[in-house]
């Protein structure tokens, strides 16, 4: 076995663990403190979820709304991390910075925009039968 592999790598422990799960926390503490769209997420994903159970949605539509908002949310803090990367790397204005934010924002916008169609097809037809 090579040595240098079992230098770099640490221990397994239960306190790297909690440290993980705990800076974790923290990545979603910050997106909710201090990106606007993370909080659009969280309201658009609370009324998903209390119109699921009023217009009891079955369970494989609550498995693709549960999926969908998960993957949105993700890509906003992973959209949140590239911006920082890239504030990090540069404060000048340069053409492959914005590239490289406008293509993980997009990502964002394209998950979005299938969440919010999906839902429509969803929650439409039941809200329809309602009226």
């Amino acid at each position: 076995m090579n040595m240098e592999y079992k230098r770099t790598h640490k221990k397994f422990t239960i306190s790297r663990y909690k440290n993980s799960f705990l800076n974790s926390l923290a990545g979603i503490n910050y997106a909710l403190k201090y990106e606007q769209n993370m909080i659009i997420i969280v309201v658009a994903a609370i009324l998903s979820i209390i119109a699921g159970f009023i217009l009891k949605i079955s369970t494989f539509e609550w498995i693709t709304i549960l999926l969908l908002i998960s993957l949105v949310a993700a890509t906003e803090l992973i959209n949140t991390a590239i911006e920082a990367v890239v504030d990090l790397t540069t404060t000048k204005k340069h053409p492959f910075a914005k590239t490289a934010k406008d293509c993980a924002s997009a990502a964002v916008l394209v998950f979005a925009t299938i969440a919010f169609v999906t839902g429509l097809i969803i929650f439409l037809p039941k809200i329809l039968v309602l009226i």
